[in-house]
């Protein structure tokens, strides 16, 4: 148990790396607790019941660690786990306490982005399965037309280290191209997974200029600040020490900081937590 009160970032492995990166360029001077699942990632083509549960037992240690907050740094998690969770889990656990996602935050602006109101949406099989993205995006921005391409070969590439190398090209470019024929009035492309920027700059390279990929820590991250504006009680109850940033992994710690730092963009020292179940 941690005497701060630090917010939890959770992820089924090292994607929500980058969005805990945007967040503390947000809010540098609170706290906070990484928790990375890797001994059971990845989600991505797991069943609704199997996410659901290894996500709010994650959860509960955050909570367990004195986390009053705790942001689902996953879109496949937010998609599988986070209704569930917010409607029924907390009302039995504390309902005091909040989990929050990346889809919804992402879903309410990324409308603005497209001229042509046609938006492709890149994510695991999970995501793309749940048709949460369909769903949101409809509900803001209804006008707005959203094609889905599952990419499911993308995190494996980016775990082995692979994005970055000639091999990866084949791949990046067979999705762009699958999303891209759905519609030639495409002109904005949301990277729905918090792996996905790793891709970034290779993805950029078989974009036409009149197509933006956007990336989602930055979105993530903005909506994280205006949530705590509007919730003072939570943001009060949040410690500001400025210099507590737990790293924490489900399996070898090791391994994990190899991986995390790619991911932060600065090397990472974990620890093992014990996520029972």
């Amino acid at each position: 148990m941690f005497y701060n009160k630090p917010i939890g970032i959770f992820d089924s492995g090292f994607g929500g790396l980058t969005v805990f990166r945007s967040i503390i360029q947000q809010l540098p001077d609170h706290d906070y607790i990484y928790l990375g699942d890797t001994a059971r990632a990845p989600y991505g083509n797991r069943s609704f019941q199997t996410i659901h549960q290894y996500t709010w037992e994650c959860v509960k240690w955050l909570f367990e660690q004195g986390c009053p907050l705790v942001i689902l740094a996953c879109n496949t998690a937010s998609a599988k786990a986070l209704r569930t969770i917010q409607q029924k889990d907390l009302l039995n656990e504390d309902p005091a306490k909040r989990v929050l996602g990346v889809i919804r935050p992402t879903a309410e602006v990324i409308g603005d982005y497209t001229k042509t109101k046609e938006i492709g949406v890149l994510g695991t099989k999970g995501t793309v399965q749940s048709g949460s993205y369909l769903i949101e995006i409809g509900h803001f921005f209804p006008d707005v037309k959203v094609y889905q391409q599952a990419c499911p070969l993308w995190v494996p590439l980016i775990e082995n280290g692979e994005h970055d190398k000639p091999g990866a090209d084949y791949f990046v470019k067979k999705y762009l191209d699958q999303v891209l024929a759905q519609s030639p009035h495409i002109d904005t492309l949301l990277l729905a997974c918090t792996h996905y920027p790793l891709l970034l700059e290779k993805i950029k390279s078989y974009l036409p200029d009149s197509i933006q990929a956007i990336a989602q820590g930055d979105i993530v991250a903005k909506s994280l600040v205006d949530y705590l504006q509007r919730h003072p009680e939570m943001e009060s109850s949040l410690s500001k020490n400025g210099t507590q940033k737990f790293f924490t992994t489900t399996d070898d710690t090791a391994d994990f900081d190899h991986y995390a730092e790619i991911f932060f963009g600065e090397p990472v020292k974990s620890e093992f937590a014990e996520v029972k179940g």
